[in-house]
């Protein structure tokens, strides 16, 4: 599992991503239930995720951020990754952000994209 925490703040918002392989709905539900087992995560807003697979085509969960999977699974199409996992997750600050938190999600996708290819 690769984790960036504390990537964006914004109007008291947090957020950080998290990424992994994954090749079956299974295996997202594990990644996922591994996550969670971190406290700090558990008790996130939100754990928006995406993944494109091979085999099984597309999957993606927003979590209550209607439209955030959306977002990720874009991306995660436009780069060509496919069998891993990305989850985006937001600790809500009090101020909803409206529109700016699809880019928050966006900021966060690009930074562990920058990541896995270094």
């Amino acid at each position: 599992m690769r984790q960036l925490t504390n990537v964006i703040t914004d109007r008291g918002s947090k957020y950080a991503v998290s990424g992994g392989a994954a090749r079956s709905r299974a295996e997202v539900d594990a990644f996922l239930k591994a996550l969670k087992k971190d406290r700090k995560f558990a008790k996130a807003t939100h754990n928006t995720w995406a993944v494109l697979m091979d085999e099984s085509g597309p999957l993606k969960g927003d979590d209550g951020e209607s439209g955030a999977g959306m977002v990720i699974l874009r991306m995660l199409e436009r780069e060509g990754l496919k069998d891993h996992v990305i989850v985006v997750t937001r600790w809500y600050g009090g101020v909803k952000l409206g529109g700016d938190r699809f880019r928050r999600v966006q900021d966060c996708v690009r930074a562990y994209l920058g990541e896995l290819r270094s």
